[in-house]
């Protein structure tokens, strides 16, 4: 968190596998120093970026234990915790709490496509279960539905719920959030084209795929839209814009596991139904990086 209390830039972390496809403990800690020592606000492990959807309840505990420990403190760690089953997420919740995770986020469910107040009754069920803080997500692309600005708001009421991760790339949406969302509620881009836009709108922050990459500059791009530079901020936009579409030319985690590789800092290994980055989008990557000022 900044000293602004805003949220800042967290990163959506990937989840280093080894060659067989277990968790690379080793370099996930490596990874959570390498974060931290470049300047990330906050850690978001197990999330859609994370491959939580194929981990077992065994291993999205061990992965948020680990970041939790590495960590030490020195930034907060949000655990993903969500599912389309209300119990499990509630479950999850608990079991995230105990591994030491200070937040959690907590998407809208998918597949099922409840309507707008089976939203709202996942959510609370969650949140009166609990005892965490909670981050709202909503990522339509991935959930098939929308958490509609009136929904958000009426979510932001509830004193667990602190936070929305929107991804619905829908500005007007999201402004009309930020306008009307009582004291304390951040609003976080959860798209890292839209960082800019969303933080000089009101926004206080990014949950970040670009930042497993390029910590460093998209902390610096939080931090200047922040304090009002816009100028750095642009810069820093500027620079980032190839790996930001390079970064989703393929299912997200796919093309940041495979710039981490490029690296040398985790393996590229994702697991099944997610494959290798098809070769013909590694100098796509490649210049990316070097246009962000990564060495690969």
């Amino acid at each position: 968190m900044m000293p602004n209390g805003m949220l800042g830039c967290g990163t959506a972390l990937v989840t280093p596998f080894a060659d067989d496809g277990s968790i690379d403990e080793r370099a996930l800690r490596k990874l959570v120093d390498w974060q931290i020592d470049e300047g990330i606000h906050f850690l978001v492990p197990c999330g859609s970026t994370g491959e939580a959807a194929t981990m077992t309840l065994a291993e999205h505990r061990r992965v948020v234990e680990i970041v939790v420990d590495q960590a030490r403190k020195r930034v907060p760690v949000v655990a993903g915790a969500g599912s389309n089953d209300t119990r499990k997420a509630i479950e999850l919740s608990r079991e995230m709490q105990a591994a030491g995770a200070d937040m959690l986020l907590h998407v809208s469910p998918m597949y099922n496509k409840p309507p707008q107040r089976g939203i709202i009754a996942h959510f609370r069920a969650i949140a009166d279960a609990t005892e965490l803080p909670i981050i709202i997500y909503n990522v339509p692309g991935r959930t098939g539905s929308n958490i509609e600005a009136r929904t958000c708001l009426t979510l932001a009421e509830h004193p667990r719920m602190v936070a929305v991760k929107e991804a619905s790339g829908n500005l007007g949406q999201i402004m009309e959030i930020i306008r009307d969302a009582p004291d304390g509620f951040q609003v976080l881009s959860g798209d890292d084209a839209l960082t800019l836009a969303v933080m000089t709108a009101g926004g206080s922050g990014i949950v970040s795929v670009v930042s497993n990459v390029a910590p460093r500059r998209m902390a610096g791009l939080a931090e200047a839209c922040a304090a009002g530079n816009l100028a750095a901020a642009r810069a820093h936009q500027r620079a980032l814009m190839p790996l930001m579409h390079a970064a989703f030319i393929e299912s997200n985690p796919i093309p940041a596991k495979t710039a981490l590789a490029m690296m040398k800092r985790i393996g590229s290994t994702v697991r099944l139904p997610l494959v290798p980055l098809d070769e013909k989008h590694l100098p796509l990557l490649r210049s990316a990086l070097e246009a962000a000022g990564v060495t690969a």
